[in-house]
C-alpha cells in the first residue's frame, strides 16, 4: 500500500507524511508545476510534477494508483475513478469515499455546477481548521492500521 496525494490544494500533506512514516509506507505527492516547491521531503516521499493543464494531476494519479492504495483527494470525480481501480479514497475533511456515497457526491457536484452556471452565487469553502486537521489525522491512522494489519 502506498498513499497518493492529489497535492495541488491539499492542506494535509504534512499529516499524510507523518502517518506514512509511522507505518513505513511510501507517499506520492502529485502536483502541477505551478505548485513547484523546493521543500525537501523524507526519502519515502516522492514528488511527481505534471503540466498545469486541467485534470493532468488526476490522470497521473490514475496512472500511478494500484489496487489497495489510498488516495487523498478533494476531487469527487477522481475519487470515483480510483474506487473503480480497487483503491481507497479519502477527503481531507476525513471522510472516505465509498461505492455507497460517490453517486450522491457526484450528483451534488453536478447540481452545484448547474446552479453556478445559472448565476447563483455560493460562498467558498470555510477555512480548514486545526480541529479538522486532527480529525483527518485520527481517521487516517485508523484507515492505515486496518489496511496494514
Amino acid at each position: 500500500m502506498k498513499i497518493i496525494v492529489d497535492a495541488d490544494a491539499s492542506p494535509v500533506k504534512s499529516e499524510v507524511i507523518e502517518v506514512a512514516n509511522e507505518f513505513g509506507l511510501g507517499v506520492l505527492l502529485v502536483m502541477s508545476y505551478a505548485h513547484f516547491s523546493a521543500e525537501q521531503y523524507p526519502s519515502f516521499v516522492e514528488t511527481v510534477y505534471v503540466d498545469s493543464e486541467s485534470e493532468a494531476a488526476d490522470y497521473k494519479v490514475m496512472q500511478l494508483a494500484n489496487a489497495g492504495d489510498l488516495i487523498i483527494t478533494q476531487d469527487y470525480g477522481l475519487a470515483s475513478l480510483v474506487l473503480s481501480k480497487g483503491c481507497s479514497a479519502m477527503h481531507h475533511k476525513g471522510f472516505l469515499y465509498t461505492h455507497e456515497n460517490i453517486d450522491r457526491l457526484l450528483t451534488s457536484r453536478y447540481l452545484n455546477q448547474q446552479a453556478r452556471k445559472s448565476g447563483q452565487r455560493f460562498k467558498g469553502p470555510k477555512p480548514f481548521t486545526g480541529e479538522e486537521r486532527e480529525i483527518f489525522r485520527e481517521k487516517l491512522v485508523r484507515i492505515v492500521k486496518e489496511a496494514v494489519e
